[in-house]
C-alpha cells in the first residue's frame, strides 16, 4: 500500500531517531552497518547493470568508511588506529577498483572485512563501554580544569 517510498522514509526516520539517541558505540555500529548495506546495494546494482545506482551506493559507502576513519581516536590506541586507518584506506581503494571493473568478488571481500570489524565491535561488553565512557569523561574534566 505504501510502496517503497513509505518504507524508505520509515527506515530513514528510524535511523535518524536511533542516531539522535545513540551513544558513540552505537553510532559506530550504525556506520558499519550502513557501509555494509551500501556495498550490498552497489553489488546488486552491478548485477542489474544499474550504473548510476552503483556509483551512488559506492560513493556513499566510501563516505561512511571515511567517517569511520575520522572517528578514530589516536590517543586511545595508536597502533590499532594505524591498523584501522590502513584497512579503511585499503577498502576505499578496493571499492573504487570494483566500481571500475564491476567485480562483485572485490565487494564481497570488503563486506567481509567490515563484517569482521563490526563483529568485534558488537562483542564489546556494556561494562567495557561504560569504562571507556568514564575514562573519556575524566579526560574531558581534566582538560576543562587545566
Amino acid at each position: 500500500m505504501y510502496g517503497k517510498k513509505g518504507i524508505q522514509a520509515y527506515k530513514k526516520d528510524s535511523i535518524k531517531s536511533d542516531l539522535a539517541s545513540a551513544d558513540p558505540h552505537r553510532v559506530i555500529q550504525l556506520l558499519l552497518q550502513g557501509a555494509i548495506e551500501r556495498l550490498a546495494l552497489g553489488k546488486g546494482c552491478i548485477e542489474r547493470a544499474d550504473w548510476a545506482g552503483k556509483a551512488a551506493a559506492f560513493t556513499r559507502a566510501i563516505e561512511i568508511i571515511n567517517a569511520l576513519r575520522d572517528a578514530l581516536d589516536r590517543d586511545a590506541n595508536p597502533e590499532l588506529v594505524d591498523n584501522l586507518e590502513g584497512l579503511y584506506d585499503y577498502m576505499t581503494v578496493r571499492i573504487n577498483e570494483a566500481s571500475v571493473s564491476k567485480d562483485i568478488a572485490i565487494i564481497d571481500q570488503v563486506i567481509a572485512l567490515l563484517l569482521q570489524i563490526k563483529g568485534a565491535w558488537d562483542q564489546i561488553s556494556e561494562a567495557d563501554k561504560q569504562e571507556a565512557y568514564n575514562r573519556e569523561s575524566e579526560v574531558r574534566a581534566g582538560a576543562v580544569n587545566a
